[in-house]
């Protein structure tokens, strides 16, 4: 299968013209200027006031006008700017370099592509000793994000910029450049508006004893009440568990990178599910060698005796290990809840059912009621469809298979990831991962075999997967989602070193359809920061009204649907003069929409979710926004989340406005929120 960036090599050569019309040249110039180098975003359509210096990978056909590409817009400022592959390929190599200027206070610029510090990526140099003083890479995104620099230390000093490809790499082994800027002109658009400060120079390094809650808020990307690691990469939540009063929160880590690696478990416990403490990396891969990606995978938590132990899938990557298992189930047990040691009973499930495919894992552990028994449901699949299959024990270490539980059909992935299982009510709930959603299912189950009665989505919006579930001591369902999917490529936080969280805890139930629904834990009330803004009645036509003005808080709205006229009504959130995050709900067909197509550096498109019609006309919305990320949910149970990345400082705006007719807010309040590391 093509590359990504395969693809836009083809896509690049085919729109690309042989000769390209020139603006006229810049007039003659001395060697060096005081204000600022020639020619800083390429509108002349060509290199001039640029040298390459070595390699064939830039000249005059890096600079293009192509406004997209497979994955959306390029997001240039005006027509042109560099594209990597575009002058010799991918695997080109070669170095760019502006003319000399004197540095400012702030310098800035857009940067695409791949991700690879030491190999790809833009520089400030120094002209009198060729010290290379700041540097970024990209993030594997053809999209152009704006990188910040603070200079002031290098202020009137002679410096140039560098763009440096140094990778051979067929896949993301380019880098796209435009929009230099300096001073002033550097920090905003020039309209009013002010870029987000993003950029891997800006982040501090984090010390022993230094409060996360005054680093974490360095970071204008950062979300303050979303679980994050403060640099490389996390995804699945995992051995979700309250132990002996505390909550305890895994996931999958890389500590090295802001991208997928060998997998880690990351570690936090708390005491309300809100407040995060920051604990040991529980869990490391087996030793490997360069190339070798063997980890260990998502798995969950059970309490046996006096101690918590982990059950895990051991992923062996076969390419480095060729006589190995790929997939097979491990235990890591601990009698303080920090420190946690391999069983030697381990592997406790050595490898799949016999005639199963090698796809293996994620066991869940559930205690079943039907026969007073730990069972543990586990990814799965026939080749064809995903299954979940069934094990069975009386303690950590003895599992047996039962059978297989449950199977899919055409309308579902081959794999399925992450299975939870368990009962709400009368009835069971199975929720797994395919097709990079979340998906659920409700039905009935034996102690066996599980059959299906209803089907839906987790969430209804683009930023969730591996949803997992527990059980806390006061018997409530609760669950934390990776607020992410793997198909995006919109990781815009990876720039500054980090990459992924996890959503505020939720409570599962059964809707009164029989589908499965979500809210927020009552304890996020203890994040207010401060009074609340109270609201309503208010009643809102065609002319837009400001209900608040934040970027991190809890919006809670109650539509009089009865009283409203409205054919639709839009709430726009992380809202400014150039970007906005729109919510709009219907009401002729109780159609909720969420449109991130201008929102930020985020994940562009339309969601839908049809909603239940409130017996009493009272739609309630309650709205979570915390920098980057959004998650909404509304009265029924349904969920949409999404993350955002907005380009400038200044989109933190909350309107509402009516659609042919009038919407009635029977109640609104906006109530700032702190962090959950303080």
């Amino acid at each position: 299968m093509a590359t990504p960036s395969t693809k836009l090599i083809k896509l690049g050569l085919a729109l690309l013209t042989a000769s390209k019309a020139l603006a006229d040249p810049l007039p003659e110039q001395p060697e060096w200027r005081s204000n600022e180098p020639l020619n800083p975003g390429f509108e002349t359509g060509n290199l001039q006031g640029w040298q390459v210096v070595h390699g064939n990978a830039f000249g005059d056909r890096s600079v293009t006008d192509l406004v997209s590409y497979w994955g959306g817009p390029f997001h240039q400022d005006q027509k042109h700017f560099i594209l990597g592959t575009a002058q010799a390929g991918e695997s080109a190599v070669g170095e760019l370099k502006s003319g000399l200027f004197r540095a400012r206070s702030s310098l800035s610029f857009l940067i695409g592509g791949g991700y690879d510090p030491d190999n790809l990526y833009v520089g400030l140099v120094r002209d009198r000793d060729g010290q290379l003083l700041l540097k970024q890479t990209g993030t594997d995104d053809e999209a152009l994000i704006r990188i910040v620099w603070d200079t002031k230390k290098w202020a009137g000093q002679k410096v140039h910029i560098v763009v440096h490809d140094n990778s051979t790499k067929e896949s993301w082994g380019h880098i796209n450049f435009d929009d230099l800027r300096l001073g002033d002109d550097a920090l905003g658009n020039g309209r009013g508006l002010t870029f987000q400060t993003i950029g891997q120079a800006n982040q501090p390094p984090a010390h022993r004893g230094q409060p996360a809650c005054s680093l974490y808020a360095k970071d204008p990307l950062r979300p303050q009440y979303h679980y994050t690691q403060y640099q490389g990469w996390i995804n699945d939540p995992a051995g979700l568990v309250q132990w002996k009063g505390r909550h305890h929160l895994f996931s999958q880590f890389y500590p090295d990178a802001p991208f997928w690696g060998p997998m880690h478990w990351s570690h936090a416990e708390s005491t309300d599910a809100v407040h995060w403490r920051e604990l040991p990396v529980a869990l490391t891969p087996k030793a490997a060698g360069p190339g070798d990606d063997s980890g260990r995978f998502t798995g969950s938590a059970m309490v046996h005796g006096d101690e918590l132990h982990l059950v895990l899938t051991d992923y062996v990557d076969t390419r480095a290990h060729p006589d190995a298992v790929q997939e097979n189930v491990i235990v890591a047990s601990s009698r303080d809840g920090v420190n946690f040691t391999l069983s030697p009973r381990n592997p406790v499930i050595p490898a799949p059912p016999a005639g199963a495919p090698a796809f293996f894992r994620d066991p869940k552990v559930f205690h079943d009621p039907t026969d007073n028994s730990w069972k543990l449901v586990i990814g799965a699949s026939n080749g064809a469809q995903g299954q979940v299959r069934l094990y069975r024990s009386q303690d950590p270490f003895s599992w047996s298979h039962v059978g297989v539980m449950y199977t899919g059909d055409e309308s579902t992935d081959a794999l399925w990831e992450c299975p939870n299982f368990f009962p709400v009510d009368d009835k069971w709930v199975l929720f797994y991962g395919s097709k990079g959603v979340g998906i659920y299912e409700t039905g009935t189950y034996n102690g066996s075999v599980f059959v299906s009665e209803k089907r839906g989505l987790v969430d209804a919006g683009p930023a969730s997967y591996a949803m997992q579930w527990y059980k806390d001591e006061s018997g409530r369902n609760l669950a934390i989602s990776w607020m992410a999917n793997w198909p995006t490529s919109k990781w815009p936080s990876r720039a500054n070193g980090w990459a992924g969280q996890q959503s505020i805890t939720r409570e599962l139930f059964l809707r009164a359809d029989g589908g499965l629904g979500s809210r927020p834990i009552a304890e996020l009330d203890s994040l207010a920061a401060g009074p609340t803004k109270r609201l309503g009645p208010l009643r809102v036509g065609n002319k837009a009204v400001t209900i608040g003005n934040t970027n991190t808080a809890r919006l809670k709205l109650t539509i009089d649907l009865r009283a409203t006229s409205a054919s639709a009504f839009t709430l726009s959130l992380f809202q400014s003069r150039a970007e906005a995050t729109l919510l709009t709900y219907n009401t002729s067909n109780q159609t909720l929409t969420l449109d991130t197509t201008n929102a930020g550096y985020g994940q562009a498109g339309k969601w839908e979710a049809v909603l239940a019609k409130p017996a009493d006309n009272k739609l309630t919305l309650d709205i979570f926004l915390d920098r980057s990320v959004l998650e909404v949910f509304v009265g029924d149970g349904t969920v949409m989340s999404a993350t955002v990345w907005p380009r400038y400082q200044e989109s933190r705006s909350i309107s509402v406005v009516g659609e042919q007719g009038t919407v009635v807010l029977s109640a609104a309040s906006v109530t700032p929120l702190g962090s959950s590391w303080c």
